[in-house]
Order: C-alpha cells, then sequence, then structure tokens
C-alpha cells in the first residue's frame, strides 16, 4: 500500500486535545490521526452494505439493531 500525504488546518484547542489522547495512547499524534481515519473509511463500509428498503415503515419497525441504544434510567 502506498502512503500519501494530506496536510490540514485545525484550531489549537483540537490539535492539544488530539495531543493529549496520542499521549495516553502512547501513539504519535500522527498514528492517532491516520487511526481515526481508518477506523471511519472502515466504519463507514460496513454502513453501506446494511440492508436498505424503499419502505419507511419497515425501516421504522424492522428489530435489526441499529446505533446505540438509550439507557432507561429506573425510577424507583
Amino acid at each position: 500500500m502506498s502512503k500519501s500525504s494530506i496536510t490540514l488546518d485545525i484550531d489549537s484547542e483540537v490539535k492539544k486535545a488530539l495531543e493529549k489522547r496520542a499521549n495516553k495512547e502512547m501513539m504519535t499524534l500522527r498514528e492517532l490521526i491516520s487511526d481515526i481515519l481508518r477506523r471511519s473509511v472502515l466504519s463507514s463500509k460496513l454502513k453501506v452494505s446494511e440492508k436498505k428498503t424503499d419502505d419507511a415503515f419497515i425501516n421504522i419497525f424492522s428489530k435489526s439493531r441499529r446505533g446505540r441504544k438509550n439507557k432507561v434510567k429506573k425510577i424507583n
């Protein structure tokens, strides 16, 4: 696989947050950004391959699990 170069302009606050996360995960900033982009591409490929239907009711009432489920708070 060949490598390409991309230049990004980001805010200093975003860079600081990414550097902090990279240090926490014991990676360089370049490695972290590459990993984030790679996982994003893989995730988008999975979403495209999901079965799509034209009928809106099937999409609404389908039993297939999509996305995160909200946590339900118990009231005592």
